[in-house]
């Protein structure tokens, strides 16, 4: 994809001189992105989420039901009810009428308490169906003290499952790139925060471009391309340790590292035999095999949803397009028309849609293809957007773009019903890459 703006010039202009050497930072804390929530979908469904009850010393902060109740709300499939409307506040199936809540219009009402077990807290929680007066779901659940808000996180992603019969994704991790400075006080951030914007940790720093981060399957590394040595490479990093790996250092261009569902090789655009195609690469011993091989430019690519076939931008038809080949050595098929630039493509986990940087009318958009009809719809209504990624469960993209002159990132439900923006608390942030679900 050509990109539009400083951030992506400067790395596409393969800097030689290196201001300062790489700083490598494990685990310190980055600036926690923000939340503005910016539309609510018309469908959202009614939710209480009561403040759960409390035993023992419990730390000050963030409230598990808090959390639940925020979570819900940024899916954009659920409407929480404000705790102060509630006519009771109850915390077992006992205390639970449900004459109350279907007064006040709610659909499912959460209900649960908190105890303290050492350097532990247990929630034990129940979701029921107010209409049909039936639990659905019952759980204990417990986390260290230090760690309330994954317990939250946790409790979402089961409520959510149950009521929609997808996995939540409360519990996933974003991967981005944040921009600060000018000229030589530029310094570009990798960091990786909870779904929320909470919990950031910077990963890697430079005053040179990181681009691409990719997660691998099981959430334990990140693959990405740095400058950091004057000409673009690929790294595979591993947050626990710390440890990252060369493992792309070709003769000109190497960018878009993209893991297979094994976690086994890195799809990526190589330029070492003169002009940039896609080529697959095992990771265990470095073997390449070429995937494609066109006079135009082919790169981007992606495993499409079933691991055989790929997904690549190539403007072998006179402009960038995206372009479907089925299997190695298959002849790739042709899937966007609807304008001039179709860009960055990246499918949804289970093959109904693939999304992509769209351009219209000079503003540059995520359109969606639906791969069953061939319909492409618009599902942004900003105009300088890049950079989609979907989310595991399918159900929510967040994509890169600018508000009021600064880069930011937004999450958008997929059928684009419902948004949040997430701006970073200082400079811009961009280039995100949603974490698989942890198993």
């Amino acid at each position: 994809m050509m990109n539009r703006n400083r951030y992506h010039n400067k790395a596409q202009a393969f800097p030689v001189v290196l201001w300062l050497l790489l700083l490598f930072v494990p685990s310190g804390a980055g600036a926690e992105l923000l939340i503005r929530i910016t539309e609510g979908a018309d469908s959202a469904i009614p939710v209480a989420v009561v403040p759960f009850a409390e035993s023992g010393s419990l730390p000050a902060g963030d409230k598990v039901n808090s959390i639940v109740q925020a979570d819900l709300t940024l899916s954009g499939e659920f409407r929480p009810l404000d705790p102060s409307k509630m006519l009771s506040l109850p915390s077992e199936r006992s205390e639970v009428y449900f004459r109350d809540w279907r007064l006040l219009g709610q659909r499912y009402v959460l209900v649960g308490k908190l105890s303290r077990n050492g350097d532990r807290v247990e929630a034990r929680y129940e979701l029921f169906d107010v209409n049909r007066e039936q639990r659905i779901l019952g759980e204990t659940a417990a986390a260290p003290v230090s760690n309330i808000r994954s317990l939250g996180h946790h409790i979402s992603d089961r409520v959510y499952e149950a009521i929609t019969g997808d996995p939540g994704i409360f519990s996933t991790k974003l991967a981005y790139i944040t921009l600060t400075g000018e000229g030589d006080q530029t310094r570009y951030r990798l960091q990786v925060s909870d779904v929320d914007g909470k919990r950031a940790k910077i990963r890697l720093e430079s005053r040179e471009p990181i681009l691409s981060p990719a997660w691998s399957p099981d959430g334990k590394k990140l693959a990405y391309v740095s400058f950091e040595t004057g000409k673009p490479v690929i790294f595979v990093h591993e947050l626990a340790t710390g440890k990252r790996r060369k493992v792309a250092d070709f003769p000109g261009l190497n960018s878009a590292p993209a893991w297979s569902a094994d976690g086994r090789s890195l799809l990526m655009t190589l330029s070492r035999d003169g002009n940039a195609e896609v080529y697959r690469m095992e990771l265990a011993n470095g073997n390449l095999a070429r995937l494609t091989d066109h006079w135009a430019i082919d790169t981007e690519a992606a495993w499409d949803h079933a691991g055989r076939g790929i997904y690549f931008t190539s403007d072998r038809s006179g402009g960038p397009q995206i372009y479907h080949m089925e299997r190695p050595g298959a002849e790739p098929r042709r899937i966007t028309f609807g304008s001039r630039y179709n860009a960055r493509p990246r499918p949804d986990p289970v093959g109904k849609y693939v999304y992509y940087v769209h351009q219209r009318d000079k503003s540059f958009h995520i359109a969606r293809t639906s791969l069953e009809t061939g319909e492409e719809s618009v599902i942004t209504r900003t105009g300088s957007d890049e950079s989609p990624s979907v989310s595991p469960n399918g159900r929510l993209l967040i994509y890169a773009t600018r508000q009021n002159g600064q880069g930011v990132l937004t999450v958008v439900s997929a059928d684009g019903g419902a948004a949040y923006s997430l701006p970073a608390s200082e400079g811009e942030v961009r280039e995100p890459a949603w974490g698989p679900i942890m198993k």
